[in-house]
Parts: C-alpha cells; structure tokens; sequence
C-alpha cells in the first residue's frame, strides 16, 4: 500500500511539473517578448519592469476575468464528476457494488475532488471581493494558481481514478481489507466484534460476485484473481486465528442471517461455531458457488477453485488446523459429485489430479491426524470411482484408480502407516461390473492394480504384489492377456495430447516391464509366462492420460 501510493505520488509529481513547466515556459518567453519588444516603449511598462507589469491589475478588468475564472473551475468540477461517475458506476455494475464504496473512501479521491471544490468556491468569493479603488493582490494571485492547478491536474487524476478502478487492483483492495477486519486491524478494528463480522462475510461475498460476473463473461483473468483473493484471505488468516478472542468464533444473529448460514442446519452452524471455522467455511462455500458457475459456463476455471482449494487445505496441514482440512476435503468431495452429476468427465480428471496432490502433502506432514484422514480420502477416491463406474463414466474411475495406485507407490516410499488401508481401498474398487461401459472402465482399475503390482516386484515387495495377484486371479485369461499386451506396448513416457499430468497412465520403464512380465507370468496359463514379440508401438484405443 505505501510504495503503491509513493508510486503514484510521483507520477503526479512528474505529470504536473511537465505541463506546467512547459505553461511557464511558453507564457514567460512570449510575455518578455511582448515587454521588451513591442511594448517597451510604454511609460507604465518600464517604470513597472515586467513582473510588476503583469501583477498591475485593473480592477474592471480583473471582475470579468476572476468571474470566468469561477466558470472554468466549475466546468473543470463537472467534467471531473461526469467522467468519475460514469466510470465508477460502469465498474460497480460489472464487478461489484462495493467498486462504489471503496472510490468516495479513498483519500485521494476525496481530496482532489475537495480541492476541485474550494478552487471553485475561492474564485467565486475572490471575484465580489474586487472593488475599484481595492485589488486583493495575493487573493487573486492565489486564486489564479489554484485554478491552473484543478486544470493540470484534470489528466493525472483521470488516470489515476482508471488505475484505481483496475479490477485486479480492486479485487486485491477488497481481499486486503477482508483480512484487515477478520484480524480487527483495518479502519474497522475498533467496530464491535458483529460488525467485524458483517464487514468480512460482505466482503467475501463481493469477492465471489467478481468471480462469478467474470466468468458470466468469459474473462478468466479476473475470475481467477477474484478466487486467489479468497484462497489468500484464508491462508492468510489461518496462522493468526489462535490471536482473535473467543468472541470472534462465536455465530451470532448478525452471522446466522447470513443466506449461507440460514441455509445450514441449526447443528451445522454450532459445530462451525464450536470448531472456530465459520470464516474458513465461508470463504469455501463462496469458491463452491464459484465452482457450481464455472461448470456451467467456463469449465476451466472449475480446476482453478479446485487448485486454491487445494491451497487452503495445504496450509490448514501446515497450521495442523485438521478442522479446516476436514472441511477442505469436504469441499473436494463436493465438487467431485458436482462434476459427476454434471457428466463433466474433463473437470473430475483435473479434480482428482488436485485431489491426489493433497493427499501427498497430507502423507508427507507425516502427522497422525491428517494420516487419519488420509485413509478416508482413499475410501473417498473409491466411492467416486465407484459412483462414476455406474454412471458409465469409466475414465473417471480408472483416473480415480491410477491415482490410488500413485498414492500406494508413495506410500510404500515413505513407509506411511495407511500403506495397507490404501491398497486393500484399491483393490475394491473393480467390483462386478453390470455393462460393458463399466466392464470397460473396471479394465482400466486392472491395469492401474498392475502396474502398481510391477513397482512392489521392483521394490522388492513381494507379498503385496501377491496380494494384488490374488485379486486378480478369476479375471479371464483373454482379459489379463490384452491388458499385459496394452502395457507393454506403451513407448512413449509422455502423451500425445497436452495434459496436466505430464505421462501416459499406462507407461513404464524398462526395468518396470520387466517386472510386468513377472507378474503375469504368475498366471501359468497366460503364454506360460511368453510375452508376444509383436506388440504395437502405441497403445490401442488410448483415452486421455494414455488409459484406454
């Protein structure tokens, strides 16, 4: 805030020494030309010299002059206004009301246009003040350059009422003093504790608008500031929370009015209270309503509150904040079923790409609560791949599946203690399937479970390879032989397609191939252990990711 308003007092500066440097100029070089040249031959003019010449005022003339001096301020006020109000209201009704607020708050506005006014109001007075027999001498020299003032500064102020209303600078405005009043530091900090309250729940709300008027009109841009400005509010606040009193946790009728609150049930709203995330609640909640328009109208952006979400969640586990993670997570699981419903295969790709990330920080804080967690993630990652199977959304749960494996595979890494509650999830996702669309999909969760069963060979984890063989053993025989053949005819690491992932599903390395070859030779009547030489150089009927 400081370098920004240092930033824009020297612009002003540099602005007006410019033009009124080259108004002095000008004016003085052609007035000594007048006084020397032309006029020297006047008896005034060389008894008075030529300062003294121009500050000798006649008082009929100055009457008229200082009464178009009065005109000019005036027409300079009400093209300031006109220009200002056009734009703040052109703003407000795009963004948010609040662009209107935040302009006539702003001390800069307030005072130029308070200059704008008593220059206006000066030449008014100074202009009756002139008599014929008396000449206010330094009024009207006042006056005059109070009024060259008001017109050079008509273009910086225009630009600066442009950069003020800037929507990335408003959003970061709006999102800057949504914390000021959360943490009781801003110009509202010595408000009572439900005004405090009110301010913050208004300001979120302002920020979700933004968003959402944004993605009503395709500007991803501002969209995605407006989100980050929510993620930020909270991961901002979430290590300064322990510092509020007691009182700020508490819902109260000011919060209970609220159309979010008054839409949670009377328990809900007691246990954020109880838990101390109403804040945190809220700010997810607005990225939900976010979400929900984003999958309507521009189904990027629905990754982006998945990302900022996932930000809240990583910095609720840096803060060991479990409550806020717990509803983080929560959040994911939202989405994820607003994606299914909405049939939006893309979305619930990149949703469970998010998922997945949060669920290794959770493993690698290596804290005992948020492993706790964990293993209900990896029953969550079921649930949906399940529920997607029977939606016939079969990319969806073989996503869900890969990512169980890679969370397995980090696991075993990391010696996590959820290793075995993760696999035995995995291996439950591939229940009997109803139609080929399923049966199809639930191939997909087979090639996952294999090429996590090639890494254990490779770790030199056996049993858990033997465990996943043992799932595996009354699937047909054509059935493992295609997916054997599919896998290892996988060549390139990266796909095809531009993807946020990077690799293909199904690739493996060499030394991983290797392994996949030993893992099913364990079925004695697959080839008896023999992998065809001939093997396509590219997976067949590969989908995104590279998964069939």
């Amino acid at each position: 805030m400081v370098s920004e308003r240092n930033r824009w007092r020297r612009a002003l500066l540099g602005t007006l020494a410019l033009p009124a440097g080259i108004a002095v100029l000008l004016f003085g070089t052609f007035w000594l030309v007048d006084f020397y040249g032309l006029h020297a031959a006047a008896p005034r003019a060389g008894a008075l010299g030529p300062l003294g010449r121009l500050l000798d005022f006649d008082p009929d003339t100055l009457q008229n002059a200082l009464g178009n001096l009065a005109q000019i301020i005036a027409a300079v006020l009400g093209i300031a206004i006109t220009v200002v109000s056009i734009v703040v209201q052109l703003a407000a009704t795009r963004y948010t009301s609040r662009v209107a607020d935040m302009f006539f708050r702003d001390r800069t506005n307030l005072a130029v246009m308070g200059f704008f006014v008593i220059a206006c109001i000066d030449a008014v007075w100074v202009s009756l003040s002139v008599a014929r027999d008396y000449v206010p001498l330094v009024s009207i020299v006042v006056t005059v350059a109070m009024v060259t003032a008001s017109l050079l500064a008509l273009i910086p102020y225009f630009a600066y009422v442009f950069d003020f209303l800037d929507p990335e600078k408003v959003i970061a405005r709006i999102g800057r003093q949504t914390l000021l009043n959360a943490l009781g530091q801003g110009r509202r900090s010595d408000a009572n504790v439900e005004a405090r309250q009110s301010h913050t729940v208004t300001s979120m709300d302002q920020l979700a608008d933004v968003a959402v008027n944004a993605i009503a009109q395709k500007d991803k841009v501002i969209a995605s500031d407006a989100i980050a400005a929510l993620r930020r509010v909270i991961v901002q606040y979430l290590p300064k929370k322990s510092q509020l009193g007691a009182a700020w946790f508490a819902v109260g009728l000011g919060l209970r009015a609220d159309p979010d609150m008054v839409a949670l049930a009377p328990q809900s709203v007691t246990d954020l209270a109880s838990a101390g995330i109403w804040l945190e609640w809220k700010g997810l909640r607005q990225m939900q309503g976010v979400f929900g328009e984003a999958l309507k109208e521009m189904p990027q952006m629905a990754h982006v509150v998945a990302i900022e979400t996932r930000y809240v969640a990583e910095a609720a586990l840096a803060a060991k904040d479990h409550a806020v993670l717990t509803l983080a997570v929560r959040f994911m699981n939202t989405y994820l079923r607003a994606a299914l419903n909405a049939r939006d295969v893309g979305t619930a790709y990149n949703l469970l790409n998010q998922y997945r990330q949060l669920a290794e920080a959770m493993m690698r804080a290596a804290d005992e609560r948020a492993n706790a967690q964990l293993s209900e993630v990896g029953w969550y990652f079921r649930y949906y791949a399940q529920l997607a199977n029977g939606m016939g959304l079969g990319f969806v749960a073989e996503t869900a599946a890969y990512d169980l494996g890679a969370l397995c595979e980090m696991a075993s890494i990391t010696k996590s203690p959820v290793h075995d509650q993760l696999l035995a999830t995995l291996l439950d996702i591939d229940k009997e399937a109803e139609n080929p669309a399923q049966e199809k999909g639930l191939r997909g969760v087979r090639k996952a479970q294999a090429k996590l069963a090639a890494y254990y060979l490779l770790a030199g984890a056996v049993p858990r390879a033997r465990q996943i063989y043992d799932d595996m053993t009354l699937e047909s025989t054509d059935r493992l032989r295609s997916i054997r053949d599919e896998m290892l005819s996988i060549r390139s690491k990266e796909f095809w397609e531009i993807i946020d992932r990077g690799t293909n599903f199904d690739y493996l390395d060499d030394d991983r191939k290797d392994k996949l070859r030993e893992f099913f030779g364990w079925f004695s009547e697959l080839d008896n252990g023999v992998i065809p030489l001939a093997v396509a150089s590219t997976a067949r009927g590969a989908g995104p990711g590279g998964s069939s």
